[in-house]
């Protein structure tokens, strides 16, 4: 078998495409084109490269593309995962020019997460242009959506299973092995909607809201305060948005509050939205006339993966055998899709490339560091799929 190389070439030009091609999630900007354009590129460079190649409208014009490197049989399946939509270009200058300077390839979706695109199609490429035989399965999945609500790998595990998967999300050449969840809140006062002047009769819900706002206060310091997670820190909770009234002479019925409570590993729904409650609870205690309901309206899972699972191990091994050293081990603040592969059963960890300006107006990835993770990438591969079930 001939050693594996990474075409540097190859992974800079389509990379450079990929960024070149508006793929902005419109849930995000209204008529931005979404996937369409970059699943059909993604989809031709799998065929290129000789991968069986499935692309699917999983939503009216949103895309996921699948591309499997097939196995001989009776080893493992790994699934290689990056997201192909981005956020808005607010105040880029050249947000789909990609410019190189200083061995950084700048441009939107670059850094998040075009590189580890990129990275995924050159790994594969690496394996396929060297006749690189596994026993299982290399699976590659470009997905839509993942800014928004994640419709793309939530298709994705409702139709296909694997043992493992690594998220190629950037991680500074680190892997991640957890990261936090989200709950987002709805919450409302009911007041009694009088005229102004008839303080009598009026019963004011942004007053009321006033109310749970500094209790709420007092709740997200006591959540930093806590011991949290030895990864990624504690659990914290902030307002998103208040709308409350209608005009100037009318005293408000009604006040909607939006919250975001941001949870860590160990945490569940349940103890969560149960803590608010208990703090509605003891407002109404306090005053029968306080009026308000929780409304949960949308959650995303913690992730944590044991640092001893397979897949970190290959994982580690294979960065140590590129680098000549131990990769370091970490946590995120933020969600990603990880939690939805882990919940399907699927065992998963976190590497991507390093970089800069995640959803900011100047985003660059560093080309090395996209070259080194798909040299680590296509390692991984070689050593899962080839172990036995």
């Amino acid at each position: 078998m001939n050693a594996i190389t990474v075409d540097r070439t190859y992974l800079t030009e389509t990379l450079k495409t990929l960024v070149q091609i508006n793929s902005i999630n419109p849930s995000l900007v209204a008529d931005a084109p979404g996937e369409r354009e970059i699943a059909s590129f993604v989809a031709q460079a799998m065929q290129e490269i000789g991968l069986d190649v499935t692309l699917e409208e999983i939503a009216p014009g949103r895309f996921n593309v699948v591309g499997i490197y097939k196995g001989a049989g009776g080893g493992r399946s790994l699934m290689l995962n990056a997201h192909m939509d981005t956020v808005g270009i607010y105040e880029m200058e050249e947000p789909f020019t990609p410019n190189i300077k200083d061995g950084k390839l700048y441009g939107r979706g670059a850094y998040d997460m075009k590189g580890s695109l990129a990275a995924c199609l050159a790994a594969a490429k690496a394996l396929a242009d060297t006749g690189t035989p596994l026993l299982g399965d290399l699976i590659l999945t470009a997905v839509a959506d993942e800014e928004y609500i994640s419709i793309g790998t939530e298709a994705v595990v409702k139709g296909m299973k694997s043992d493992a998967a690594i998220v190629t999300e950037p991680t500074g050449m680190r892997i991640c092995i957890a990261h936090k969840g989200y709950e987002w809140i709805e919450i409302e006062t009911t007041g009694r909607a009088a005229h102004g002047s008839r303080y009598q009769s009026g019963i004011d819900a942004n007053f009321l809201m006033g109310r749970l706002l500094k209790e709420l206060e007092a709740y997200s310091e006591g959540l930093i305060r806590r011991e949290g997670h030895a990864l990624t820190g504690p659990p914290s909770l902030h307002t998103s948005t208040i709308q409350g009234g209608q005009e100037w002479s009318i005293y408000p019925a009604r006040c909607l509050l939006q919250i975001e409570r941001r949870t860590i590993p160990g945490e569940n729904r349940e103890t969560v939205l149960g803590e608010i409650q208990t703090i509605l609870d003891e407002l109404t205690r306090q005053d029968p006339l306080f009026n308000a309901k929780l409304h949960p309206f949308f959650s995303r899972d913690p992730f944590e993966i044991p640092a001893d699972a397979l897949i970190v191990q290959n994982l580690q091994d294979a960065y140590t055998n590129h680098f000549g050293e131990t990769p370091t081990l970490m946590g995120e603040s933020f969600w990603m899709d990880s939690s939805i592969l882990a919940q399907a059963g699927i065992e998963t960890v976190i590497f991507g490339p390093s970089g800069e300006g995640a959803h900011a107006k100047v985003e660059w990835v560093d080309l090395d560091s996209v070259y080194d993770t798909a040299c680590i990438l296509a390692k991984t591969a070689v050593a899962y799929c080839n172990l036995s079930k």
